[in-house]
């Protein structure tokens, strides 16, 4: 009996193990194929925001494009982390990175969360970041541009100081 339940118990670990790995893989979207996108795209504003940091926490997606300059309102639950103001600070930039090289005609992105209310807008990101978001053409050089800015707190604070 050993004999053979210890080859079909590795057998069926193996398979779970496999099935789990490839849905995994699968379910990660790649986000530049949304490159280009417009305010006005309701799914693909949707689409970029539900891969961005705490989608799990947010609430309500409103898009702004009446008249320009075009915005993205987004409004979030609480987060639940021990630094809460400065988790709030890194999850606005990087969103709000993401957002500005995709969506090609928002101007400004408000973030609004149960204690904390920011807007970006593109040209003050564009300077902070020295450089023209929109020409990013790969994720991993907006991946590189973010981890090298987030590091500093003190960078991110400044940022959020004007």
């Amino acid at each position: 009996m050993k004999r053979i339940l210890i080859p079909f118990l590795s057998i069926a670990c193996l398979v779970l193990i496999w099935n789990g790995y490839s849905q995994h893989a699968d379910s990660k979207t790649d986000l530049f194929q949304h490159k280009h996108s417009s305010v006005g795209d309701n799914s693909a504003v949707a689409n970029i925001v539900k891969e961005l940091a705490h989608h799990q926490e947010l609430h309500q997606i409103a898009l702004e494009t009446k008249q320009t300059p075009y915005g993205i309102h987004l409004t979030y639950k609480d987060i639940e982390t021990e630094q809460v103001e400065q988790e709030i600070k890194e999850t606005v930039l990087f969103n709000a990175t993401y957002l500005f090289v995709l969506v090609d005609n928002v101007d400004r992105i408000t973030f609004t969360f149960p204690d904390y209310t920011f807007t970006v807008t593109r040209d003050k990101l564009n300077g902070w970041y020295n450089t023209q978001l929109s020409t990013i053409e790969q994720e991993q050089a907006v991946t590189k541009l973010i981890q090298r800015h987030l590091k500093s707190e003190t960078k991110i604070n400044q940022f959020f100081a004007d």
